[in-house]
This record gives C-alpha cells, structure tokens and sequence, in this order.
C-alpha cells in the first residue's frame, strides 16, 4: 500500500481553470444550508455566499443544482443558513460529501428544527425563503430574503475555507 502526499486524482496543475483558481485564493466563509424538517432533511456546505444588508435582508450563493438540498429549497422554498466555527471542519466535510455519514448528515449531534432547516443550537443561522434561483457558472444561483436572524451571543470563532485548507477567524 502507498501513501501519497497529494491527492492522486486531483487534475493535473496544467489542467485547471483559472478561475477556480483565483477563487481559491479569496477566502470564503463556511456554512451549512439545510431544507426540511429534521426527519426529512437535507444540507450541504456552501462557501459561496453573500450576506447583503437591508430592507429586507437577502442571501446569495451558489449550490449544486444536482444536490438533495436544491431539491428541497426548490420543493419547500424554505432554507436556513449558519456559520460553522472553527472547530467544525469534520461536519463541514461531511455535509460537503467528503466523509462518510452513516445514519445521514443529521446523526451524532443535537439539532434543533426551525421551520427553515435543522441548525445547531447556540450557532448562529438566517431562516431565509426563496425569491428566485438560475443556472450560473456550474451552479445555481440562489437569491432569498432573510426572515429572521439568530445571533450566537459567543461568536467567537469562525470557520473559513482558502486555497483546499481550512482557516480559523
């Protein structure tokens, strides 16, 4: 058995986009977007988003269009959106599809269902409703309007994602 020092399947560094690439570079928040009710729910990570202040309030992000979430957000048109903290690269990778989840994403931790998607408590989440979504790039585009905000008082830590790595704010 070998044990490499890079993954074996990664494209060729000739090979890649250079836009993926610039992304890569930018530093991204980590969440975790969920849909439905906890028995029935589905989530993924999700880098790709933008708060916009306002009245309302709005959040954007890019999702797979292929995902479970997307089928729920697009069935329910609810969906809520939390920060992850540092210390939770292993939920990040296992709702992004990198680890395995045996039992469903769901299992192992104590979530509360908010009528917008399964959050942990004491994180803090947006409870946001669909306006619109569109293929964009290789994703969907998602436009909401944020109906409520639940601010964890610590807030201390904050998980973030840059060039394949994790980053602790």
């Amino acid at each position: 058995m070998t044990i490499h020092t890079s993954d074996p399947f990664a494209t060729p560094e000739g090979q890649r986009s250079p836009v993926r690439r610039l992304r890569s570079r930018l530093p991204s928040p980590v969440t975790i977007w969920t849909a439905g009710d906890l028995g029935d729910a589905s989530g993924l990570t999700v880098s790709s988003v933008l708060i916009a202040d306002g009245d309302p309030g709005r959040v954007i992000g890019l999702i797979d269009d292929e995902s479970e979430l997307w089928s729920s957000i697009e069935a329910g048109g609810r969906f809520a959106v939390m920060q992850l903290e540092a210390e939770e690269r292993l939920l990040a990778d296992r709702f992004a599809g990198l680890l395995p989840a045996p039992g469903g994403l769901f299992r192992g931790e104590s979530w509360d269902d908010t009528g917008y998607g399964p959050v942990l408590p004491g994180h803090s989440w947006a409870g946001c409703v669909l306006d619109q979504a569109r293929p964009y790039g290789w994703g969907m585009l998602i436009e909401a309007t944020i109906q409520t905000v639940h601010l964890d008082p610590e807030g201390t830590t904050a998980l973030a994602h840059r060039r394949g790595r994790y980053l602790n704010l």
